[in-house]
């Protein structure tokens, strides 16, 4: 199979543990893309967040796209043209807000370069706003500070808690929107319907392209449907268990440049 697109999540997949792409990595990926391969990144974080490893990559020069949200945003790299999005439903956020306040968990959600909050302080909200590159705004209060379209909300919080939180809020919210965690610590709540394989097909719609044309790389929760849906669904050695018994293919850490064996292998055929 020639594979003719490749679908990268981005921590804990595309770079390694201090959240970077290593100069093995880089290189490889950009061999890909002379050979023709478009690269998408899929991720949960806000476009804002992606964009510094997106022209990392060159992928404005390559005509790469940026899958942010977990899939709520669809944005063409090289014009910078949003192709895709979905917002929440406003009359949802007041739930969302009151299952985080009872539970003493932190919200955020983002606007520009900002990750809104309550509590900047917070150990988790910092590291979303870190791995994101992003600055913190603290606000008042959550609900009145909203004034714009928002495309997705995070809970953070204690690993174990957030899990029956979870469970809670995915059954009260089964029938209006996706709520799932892209890490143990954070909690994505996103617009119905919405996760990296359905924007994935969205995309694959535009460009022509079959999903046995894809390959998919992730290791967290919400990669899952991505892998099962391409063509080729790689994990990564570091991924979750759940993810590794339903990949096609499991490489190397992302810590020992997993994604660029991946492409060596199966694109490049050096190995």
């Amino acid at each position: 199979m020639a594979y003719r697109l490749l679908v990268l999540d981005l921590d804990g997949t595309l770079t390694n543990s201090r959240k970077e792409i290593t100069p093995h990595t880089l290189d490889t990926l950009i061999r890909a893309q002379e050979k023709g391969v478009r690269i998408v990144l899929a991720s949960g974080r806000p476009t804002y967040g992606v964009a510094p490893v997106a022209d990392a990559l060159r992928l404005a020069d390559f005509g790469g796209y940026i899958l942010s949200y977990n899939g709520s945003e669809i944005t063409d790299w090289r014009t910078k043209e949003v192709l895709y999005e979905n917002k929440l439903n406003p009359a949802v956020l007041p739930y969302l807000y009151e299952c985080a306040r009872k539970n003493r968990f932190a919200i955020v959600t983002y606007h520009d370069k900002y990750v809104i909050t309550e509590y900047p302080e917070d150990e988790y909200v910092q590291k979303e706003a870190l791995l994101n590159v992003m600055q913190l705004q603290k606000v008042d209060n959550f609900l009145e500070a909203i004034r714009f379209p928002v495309v997705k909300c995070l809970i953070v919080g204690e690993p174990s808690r957030l899990a029956l939180l979870e469970k809670e809020m995915a059954g009260r919210l089964a029938e209006q929107m996706g709520v799932y965690r892209s890490e143990p610590y954070f909690l994505e709540l996103v617009p119905d319907g919405i996760d990296k394989a359905r924007s994935l097909g969205i995309l694959l719609g535009r460009l022509g392209m079959s999903r046995e044309e894809v390959i998919a790389c992730g290791d967290g929760f919400n990669d899952l449907s991505m892998i099962m849906y391409a063509g080729l669904g790689v994990a990564m050695e570091n991924a979750q268990p759940e993810l590794r018994a339903r990949a096609d293919y499991i490489t190397r850490s992302n810590d020992r440049d997993g994604v660029a064996h991946v492409v060596e292998k199966f694109i490049l055929q050096l190995s």
